[in-house]
């Protein structure tokens, strides 16, 4: 099967999510991208974009079975300006996020706009999916609530026809670097997420706080990227665990980023906002004990463990009981591994992995296929 794959953002967790989908499917992928910058200029240009590369593609002869693209296009756009033979053809859309949802600083400054260029590329689409069963959830809720807040001629409709064609799959990721013999010494706590404050960097910082004054003795990684309008916590924080300190910043080598993964004993996640959380998954996958808070999509994660089993790995969502946790299994780590030996990284984690996630994908992308025949 010849699949067109659009992404107008091409970087960061989208550009991981196509590359190895087309690398580890069987089917042939052609890639039409643009670079992961001013994604709101992207959500507004890049259908006119690619409707005129696909439109020289066609005057060469090549043809398609299907296209797959990503909630940063404007599906029903391309759809319009696209030559007609594309237009007809079966029609897939990855939501990563939406803009619906997506956290902003001040709500009345979300522009709507690119929310409803969301749901015009879900109706638009004959498939909609999800990285997530709570991101799916969570985009259906608030659409319901958003359409409902129109003045007149609401389209509530419009939940159902999206839900109705809604399924799941989660990203998957590349194997990781082999973790080594641990070296002797106090827990080795990581922190992996962007730099903003959805990620809810103040209660991790304030919970290590309580573990210096009990004397708790860690050292830490905080990783991730950063931008210009970063919190100020995270600068009083590099100052204040000075000492704590192994890694800081951004880690732009993959092999430097494996590898401050592979080191770590613990990663930590204080998180308002999260629609799946691939930098988590990737830490379990190199051997890193998840300490979570007990929402988002963190239990989903979780679920191949048994019920009981997967509450050791998460805490309540309060500063004062992670902190408990943190000093919990800084003492366990000094007898022994944290892994009990039915709780495994493998367990959780090897289901995320590409190859083990292909033959799903693949077989989801031809039945896809099939019923727009």
């Amino acid at each position: 099967m010849n699949i067109l794959a659009l992404e107008p953002y091409y970087g960061g967790s989208h550009k991981a999510f196509i590359d190895g989908l087309s690398c580890a499917s069987k089917h042939r992928w052609t890639m039409l991208t643009l670079l992961a910058h001013k994604w709101k200029w992207r959500m507004r240009h890049s259908a006119i974009f690619f409707a005129g590369q696909v439109r020289e593609f066609v005057q060469k002869g090549q043809t398609w079975d299907l296209v797959f693209c990503s909630d940063m296009l404007n599906l029903a756009e391309f759809i319009a300006l696209a030559p007609a033979q594309i237009a007809k053809l079966p029609k897939v859309i990855y939501f990563h996020e939406n803009q619906l949802t997506y956290p902003v600083r001040i709500e009345s400054e979300r522009d709507y706009q690119f929310a409803m260029t969301n749901l015009t590329s879900a109706l638009a689409a004959d498939h909609v999916w999800f990285n997530s069963k709570f991101h799916r959830d969570l985009f259906l809720d608030a659409l319901t609530k958003f359409l409902k807040s129109m003045p007149d001629h609401q389209p509530t409709e419009a939940t159902d026809q999206i839900r109705a064609k809604s399924s799941v799959y989660p990203p998957g990721i590349d194997d990781m670097a082999a973790r080594s013999k641990r070296k002797p010494g106090p827990v080795r706590i990581l922190w992996a997420a962007r730099w903003e404050h959805d990620k809810n960097p103040e209660d991790f910082f304030e919970a290590l706080k309580i573990l210096k004054a009990n004397n708790v003795d860690f050292r830490l990684s905080v990783i991730g990227q950063s931008f210009r309008d970063q919190p100020k916590v995270f600068e009083e924080a590099q100052h204040y665990f000075r000492d704590e300190i192994e890694h800081w910043g951004y880690q732009p080598n993959r092999a430097d980023y494996e590898n401050v993964l592979t080191e770590a004993d613990l990663i930590v996640s204080t998180a308002n906002h999260e629609f799946f959380g691939i930098g988590v998954v990737e830490a379990i996958s190199a051997g890193a004990y998840p300490v979570l808070p007990n929402r988002l999509s963190y239990p989903e994660i979780l679920a191949p463990a048994p019920t009981e089993a997967a509450k050791q790995f998460l805490y309540d969502g309060t500063v004062d009981d992670l902190a408990k946790t943190l000093a919990d299994l800084a003492e366990r780590i000094q007898a022994g591994d944290l892994w009990a030996n039915h709780l495994t990284p493998a367990l959780l984690a090897d289901r995320f992995k590409w190859p083990n996630l292909t033959k799903t994908y693949d077989h989801a992308l031809e039945q896809a296929q099939k019923a727009g025949d």
